[in-house]
């Protein structure tokens, strides 16, 4: 499998490199005769896509993550000659451009170097047997002077040891042609990477939004809370003290009125307290304040209508504020899970390690959950975001789906 996805890099990632190279620099160099102002932003998109189809393979064949480093795009305003113009000048501005065209120049050269030798040691692997099996005697009988690496071949027995040792480099290339690509990708990496003042821009950037998503969630929750105590316990509290007045008019005229108007307050008001307790368990539940989140997360796994294993191995308690973002993202997931994934069972693991606390819930479902879709991921991400936390989604068609959450934080001693 490394060296198909080595003989992909060097042939098909070769090219690509060239072409989207040459793309890019031809239309560069017009910028001056006013057809590269046109030229370019198409070229240097068609960088950043091969670029970007470099991430994903990195990710999904060696599990090299590179994260994205460009600055936004400017959105389009006026007419589209204007708009090209505009995007030529942020792309050029853009220090990522550039380290874009230096990979790529790495690429042709080192990378391919690196994907080659992976496919190399692949073609011995096999040349070596061919030539046991008889190859060798119409070469060397036409007066071919055939070498396998340092091994001349002129007979069956040179030609057996060929073979043997083109075995051996197989299963060599077993252990050394995924190093070889991981090689490759982190190559990759240290261009295509953001530099760290533009990680620590983005992070930044990140923040800011999730502040104002944070103080716009929290002015809704507020709102939301305004509504249900006026609509709800505020409203039956109303009307029992009417009864009560009522009762204290009739008492003494009417007792058995009196006595039935203190029975429909009296449940009037169990009603008002239950919903209080709802209210109070919805923004902040008392088992999470009072034992934690790994028995609040068993709490919620207990109410599911679906069977739930749940695995917290927690030291410690984080923060309040951790704690009860993590709890509340964790109840949107279980509940998403439910509703949307058709699985039969769930499983849940919370863990902190390297100053992050992650969990992760996992459902054997249908699959196919989105970010974008809806289901109120976008909410989870934009809570956890607060606390510089993520959310990642891994949910192929037909399943299982598995959603991670991180959050770094410290944990303290338990109480």
């Amino acid at each position: 499998m490394a060296a198909a996805r080595g003989l992909w890099l060097s042939v098909y990632g070769e090219i690509g490199a060239i072409l989207v190279y040459t793309f890019a620099v031809v239309a560069i160099s017009l910028i001056p005769v006013g057809i590269g102002i046109l030229a370019t932003p198409v070229a240097l998109r068609a960088v950043r896509a091969f670029a970007g189809q470099r991430r994903a393979q990195a990710r999904a064949w060696s599990g090299v993550d590179i994260p994205s480093p460009y600055l936004p795009l400017p959105a389009r305003r006026g007419s589209w000659v204007a708009h090209q113009a505009e995007l030529c000048w942020a792309l050029l501005r853009d220090k990522a451009t550039w380290r874009d065209l230096q990979w790529l120049l790495v690429d042709m050269t080192a990378g391919y170097l690196l994907a080659v030798l992976s496919v190399t040691g692949f073609l011995y692997t096999l040349w070596g047997p061919v030539l046991a099996l008889g190859v060798w005697k119409p070469i060397v009988d036409h007066g071919g002077n055939n070498w396998f690496l340092f091994v001349h071949v002129t007979g069956q027995t040179s030609a057996n040891f060929a073979a043997a040792l083109g075995v051996s480099l197989g299963v060599l290339g077993i252990f050394v042609n995924p190093a070889l690509l991981r090689a490759d990708f982190r190559l990759a990496k240290w261009l295509l990477a953001p530099t760290p003042e533009r990680a620590l821009a983005q992070r930044v950037e990140r923040l800011t939004e999730t502040r104002h998503d944070a103080v716009d969630t929290s002015a809704a929750e507020l709102r939301r809370i305004e509504r249900d105590l006026h609509d709800g316990a505020q409203a039956r509290l109303v009307a029992v003290g009417m009864s009560l007045g009522t009762v204290e008019a009739l008492i003494e005229k009417d007792p058995a009125k009196a006595r039935q108007l203190l029975t429909a307050a009296r449940a009037t008001s169990a009603e008002a307290l239950s919903e209080l307790r709802d209210l109070v368990r919805g923004i902040h539940p008392p088992v999470l304040a009072e034992r934690g989140f790994g028995d609040a997360v068993r709490a919620l796994a207990l109410r599911l209508p679906l069977p739930a294993e749940v695995d917290v191995q927690l030291p410690g308690r984080p923060a309040e504020p951790v704690e009860a973002a993590a709890y509340f993202a964790v109840s949107e997931l279980l509940a998403n899970a439910v509703k949307h994934s058709g699985a039969e069972r769930l499983w849940l693991e919370a863990t902190h390690a390297d100053g992050m606390l992650r969990v992760t819930v996992t459902d054997n479902g249908h699959g196919g959950a989105d970010i974008k879709a809806g289901t109120g991921l976008v909410g989870v991400e934009r809570r956890l975001g607060a606390f510089d936390g993520v959310l990642a989604i891994s949910s192929p068609p037909g399943g299982p789906t598995m959603a991670t959450i991180e959050i770094p934080c410290t944990l303290t001693a338990r109480t």
